[in-house]
């Protein structure tokens, strides 16, 4: 997985996760990524910094929706600090982003198998042959979630399974 940094004809700067860069022109190409400030379609790539990750404490333990196969992107947008958003700017973009991950959620539920706490050793069995290949959902600890990944499983966490008006 990558994460690039876009920007729309408007000027919002927003990351988006790709399989590959291959995925990011495909994806751009379909229409299929939007600002999440202001819904445009006009995207392309922003200048990008490097992105240094910092551990923190998480439970093991603790359940994640995630998901494999799925050509969606999933974004997290964030107002650079040259730009001032006002209160109504703020609650538009958080509105279009809630939308967005009610419209991937349904995605997800419509196109995709959900396979409740079987999700790790199902997608062990699809990369491994043994199962059919097909867009799977279902839950993960974060070390189950870890292990697909590093050995080498295309997963993606699904935003918004749960409540989106916390």
């Amino acid at each position: 997985m990558i994460v690039f940094d876009l920007r729309c004809e408007d000027n919002h700067v927003f990351e988006a996760w790709f399989r590959n860069s291959e995925a990011y022109e495909r994806q751009v190409q379909d229409g299929h990524v939007q600002c999440p400030f202001c819904g445009s379609q006009e995207i392309t790539k922003s200048l990008m910094s490097p992105n240094i990750a910092v551990k923190g404490h998480r439970d093991p333990a603790e359940k994640q929706d995630i998901m494999v196969n799925n050509p969606m992107v999933s974004a997290s947008a964030h107002v650079p600090e040259s730009m001032e958003a006002s209160a109504d700017d703020v609650k538009r973009a958080l509105d279009h982003m809630h939308d967005t991950m009610k419209k991937f959620r349904k995605h997800v539920k419509k196109e995709c198998e959900y396979v409740g706490e079987d999700f790790a050793s199902e997608v062990r069995a699809i990369h491994g042959g043994e199962a059919e290949n097909r867009g799977i959902y279902g839950e993960a600890t974060l070390e189950e979630t870890e292990e697909l990944l590093n050995d080498g499983m295309d997963i993606l966490p699904v935003p918004g399974l749960g409540k989106l008006d916390s």
